[in-house]
This record gives structure tokens, C-alpha cells and sequence, in this order.
């Protein structure tokens, strides 16, 4: 009989620490904090959404020539050479060309962090062309920021006959 007893005891004790021993693992209790308001996002989802806003912000300066706000989503460690180029004749920021367009058309994760592919439309004249480039943009203590900036791959010379897109009427 005293097996028996040993445990029901042990049965019994140990219903009664499980929910504590579940509420210290996290699961259960109340004690989250409730002021964000909004859930954790996964690492992954906001190494993609940081690296959008900060090659956005990037593009949207070299559209408005606004050398400072381009500076700024800069790694400081890129900051001297973007100082020494960014408004020379091949710079972002020079003052000879146009960027009318730049878009954003994939975010994906790569060696060196997160690549943020883009076109980029420069008209210079009368002259006008589209480029993609690619950017790196990896986090940099508590920031993210830019750490590269590269030509993209070219894209396809002709589209395929099921990709061809009519053009509007004129």
C-alpha cells in the first residue's frame, strides 16, 4: 500500500507545480507586456522590412538630391567615400542627371546580409536609362544600414512571347 500512496503524492505534487513551472517557461500568466500592442516580428520579416525602408529612404534622397537624407542610411564606415563621390560625375547625387524613377523589386537575404534589388531610371539630357542596382543593407549595432551598393543583374534583352505586356494606346 505504500507504494501506492508515494505516488498519488507525487501525482498530486506535481499538478500542483505545473502551472507555475508553465507560467516561468512563458506559457500562460499575464505577465506579457501588453503596451506594444502589436506582436514580435520574426527575424527574418524585419531584416526584410528594415533593409526596404532603409534602400527606400536612400532612393527617395537620391530623387529629391538630397545628399544628407542619402548620407544617413549609410554604415559609417561607407561615409568618406560617399563624401568624396556622391555628387562627382558617376555619383548618386550628381548633379548632371535626373532620377524621374526608382523602384524596389525584391528583398532577399544573401551572404553579406540583406539584398535589396532595384531600378533605377537616370535621364541626363535627352538621354534616359533604366539600371538595376543592388543593395546590401546588413545591421549595424541596433540600426540597420547600407553597406554596399552594386550593379544588378542586366535584365532579359527581349521578353518571352507569354511575358510581353501591351503597351497602351497612344
Amino acid at each position: 500500500m505504500r507504494p501506492i500512496h508515494r505516488r498519488l503524492a507525487a501525482a498530486a505534487a506535481g499538478l500542483v507545480l505545473l502551472p507555475a513551472a508553465l507560467v516561468g517557461c512563458g506559457i500562460g500568466g499575464g505577465d506579457e507586456d501588453e503596451s506594444t500592442g502589436k506582436p514580435e516580428r520574426a527575424p527574418a520579416e524585419e531584416a526584410g522590412t528594415r533593409s526596404r525602408e532603409r534602400v527606400q529612404a536612400y532612393l527617395d534622397a537620391m530623387t529629391a538630391k538630397d545628399v544628407a537624407a542619402g548620407r544617413s542610411q549609410l554604415c559609417e564606415l561607407l561615409h568618406e567615400g560617399f563624401d568624396l563621390g556622391a555628387t562627382g560625375p558617376n555619383g548618386d547625387f550628381a548633379d548632371h542627371f535626373e532620377v524621374p524613377e526608382a523602384a524596389i523589386t525584391d528583398v532577399r537575404s544573401g551572404p553579406r546580409g540583406q539584398e535589396v534589388s532595384v531600378s533605377v531610371s537616370v535621364t541626363a539630357g535627352k538621354r534616359k536609362a533604366t539600371r538595376p542596382l543592388v543593395f546590401t543593407v546588413t545591421r549595424d549595432g541596433g540600426d540597420w544600414c547600407i553597406t554596399g551598393e552594386a550593379p544588378g543583374d542586366a535584365p532579359p534583352a527581349s521578353p518571352s512571347p507569354g511575358d510581353a505586356v501591351p503597351s497602351p494606346p497612344s
